[in-house]
């Protein structure tokens, strides 16, 4: 794995339809955000080989909105990344024989992830603090690796700078 993307699930419905947090679906705001952030990760060449998506269906309705402008990337859902550690994350990525993986799940997974990340290849510390503090709905952040495996950031994708309302 050459560059990894994670994004946060859009913003979602505050119950799901039998009450639960699993079946949660996403706002129409959500749908928009997340279709907003998957075209502003196209437009930056951001094309993923491989998306790796929650089986929460907040997560699947992101992957739906985003990947209509990520059409290269086949879909592999995965049943453990509903309250997964940012290690299992982590792990199911770099498992993968493919350039550029998309994560598609929750926080504080990828926010932990995501800072992580930063942290292991020497950002800012204003980077890290910005991370560490802001991670809202329908958030992508792609990092680069470079031969060493050391992380580099690559881009951060707030829907509010893209067109949306970002939901915190």
């Amino acid at each position: 794995m050459e560059r990894l993307i994670l994004m946060r699930h859009g913003a979602a419905e505050r119950r799901g339809p039998t009450g639960g947090d699993f079946d949660r679906a996403l706002t129409p705001q959500g749908r928009v955000d997340a279709a907003l952030i998957g075209d502003a990760l196209a437009k930056a060449g951001f094309s993923p080989d491989l998306a790796l998506v929650s089986e929460a269906r907040r997560a699947q309705e992101t992957w739906s909105a985003a990947g209509e402008s990520l059409t290269t990337a086949r879909t592999e859902n995965r049943s453990d990344f509903y309250a997964a550690s940012s290690q299992t994350v982590l792990a199911a990525a770099e498992d993968q024989s493919v350039d550029t993986v998309m994560v598609v799940g929750h926080n504080p997974t990828l926010q932990d992830l995501a800072v992580g990340l930063l942290k292991a290849g020497s950002a800012s510390p204003a980077l890290i603090a910005r991370m560490e503090m802001r991670f809202p709905p329908a958030t992508a952040v792609a990092f680069s690796f470079d031969d060493a495996g050391r992380p580099q950031l690559d881009g951060l994708f707030y829907a509010a700078d893209h067109g949306g309302r970002g939901a915190e």
